[in-house]
């Protein structure tokens, strides 16, 4: 009999948010969201300049958590997660940190994608959902291969989900998902008629 490994795993990280640190209400968080999002003035033009389907504070806001305890309270969660996620990863960070980059809220109404990016010059990427109506898009990982794989065909459809290409994944509200910052990754379309609310972060070594 042949012996098969995994080699380079590839990790995803998902738990309920409130598994650590301060406990979070979820429709206070939901209407500080849509509260940031009808103030930002800035962030509303970015989004109608840039053709940004819904609404995002990524280019306009970098301190929720100053603005909002709720936001203070989310930071103080996601600081405990990422630790434990780096434990996972067997980082090494010497006499450094994680420490969190940027916090950003995604309003994304029907109709609305997001496109296939990565988050580079960070360490690990994550987001906490806020809303999630049924019927919306999972968050769609793409196999970091992917674009080496140039003359190998395509998987069964019964293949075993660490051997797909692209892995779907449909979070709830109130979980948070971690992943490396290389990993490619989009939001397919959301076909619900109501919004799809999350909040994303990145962390770097510092």
């Amino acid at each position: 009999m042949p012996d098969l490994s995994s080699l380079f795993v590839t990790r995803l990280y998902r738990a309920p948010l409130g598994e650590h640190g301060p406990a979070i209400d979820q429709p206070e968080l939901e209407a500080t969201c849509y509260s940031i999002a009808e103030d930002d003035e800035a962030g509303q033009e970015w989004c109608e300049e840039n053709g940004y389907p819904g609404y995002t504070s990524y280019a306009s806001l970098t301190d929720l958590a100053w603005r909002m305890p709720i936001f203070a309270d989310l930071v103080k969660s996601l600081d405990a997660h990422v630790a434990a996620f780096s434990e996972e990863l067997c980082f090494d960070l010497g006499e450094g940190r994680l420490e969190l980059e940027d916090l950003w809220i995604n309003i994304l109404p029907e109709g609305g994608s997001h496109s296939g990016h990565l988050h580079p010059h960070s360490v690990i990427s994550g987001t906490t959902y806020v809303a999630m109506p049924k019927g919306t898009s999972a968050i769609k990982f793409e196999d970091p291969r992917f674009p080496m794989m140039m003359a190998a065909p395509p998987r069964r459809k019964d293949a075993a989900d660490e051997l797909k290409t692209f892995r779907y994944v449909a979070p709830e509200v109130g979980e948070v998902l971690l992943w490396e910052s290389w990993l490619r990754h989009e939001v397919p379309m959301n076909l619900a008629e109501e919004e799809r609310i999350s909040v994303s972060f990145n962390y770097k070594w510092v």
